[in-house]
């Protein structure tokens, strides 16, 4: 019975069609961070994101931030390896993806929100492509530039940040219909939820540790006295 279900999970999710929808829906993130308004309202509603494109993307950033740390000139970036870990890195990268998205339909759905979480997240995963597509190419520049050439690698670097950011706000707009005044208020509150949320789950791991410490302190009390 199990070997009759899984080739139809694997031809489910690597046919053809799948592939020609996956690849469509990626190259679609050309179109929308070009044409950022009427692509993003296409992006949700019309379907032409999807979540394997954005997790791709997701997974791309989080592969050039490897990357990054790995290959780039020591001129532009020191790295001390003994304390680099990659699941850090990668968790500094989809933790605040999540809990933005989490913050952000938590105030938005209030407020007549259109965006659903999943919207959300694929809009944020969208908006993120330029700091592929530069970030990227600049790991190799940084090896070939001298340090007094170094302002066009500060620049470009910036350039990505600033025009994912910009991204970002005309996805926000798009997907919850909202202005540009009401996005930006709506954009800083999220990013006090998002404190509101690290700072709850701070106390909650950290109850979590004292209680596990209290158990384990009561077992060992008890095997002391008992044995």
């Amino acid at each position: 019975m199990n070997g009759s279900i899984r080739p139809g999970i694997f031809s489910r999710y690597f046919s053809r069609e799948w592939r020609g929808h996956f690849v469509s829906t990626l190259r679609y993130a050309l179109h929308v961070i070009v044409h950022p308004f009427d692509g993003f309202w296409d992006l949700t509603r019309e379907c032409r994101g999807s979540m394997q494109a954005a997790n791709f993307i997701v997974f791309l950033v989080m592969l050039t931030r490897v990357l990054q740390l790995q290959y780039t000139s020591f001129l532009f970036m020191r790295v001390n390896w003994a304390r680099i870990n990659v699941f850090t890195e990668c968790l500094s990268i989809l933790l605040p993806i999540g809990i933005w998205c989490l913050a952000n339909w938590s105030l938005t759905t209030l407020f007549e929100g259109k965006g659903r979480m999943r919207d959300i997240y694929i809009g944020t995963a969208y908006a993120m492509t330029p700091l592929v597509l530069i970030q990227l190419p600049l790991i190799l520049l940084s090896n070939v530039i001298t340090v007094e050439e170094g302002a066009f690698h500060a620049v470009l670097s910036s350039i990505s940040l600033l025009w994912s950011g910009l991204l970002l706000i005309c996805a926000m707009m798009m997907i919850h219909d909202y202005s540009l005044g009401k996005t930006l208020a709506f954009m800083v509150m999220s990013a006090f939820g998002m404190l509101v949320i690290i700072f709850i789950m701070l106390i909650f791991f950290s109850l979590i540790s004292d209680g596990i410490a209290y158990f384990v302190s009561l077992y060992k009390e008890l095997s002391f006295r008992l044995y």
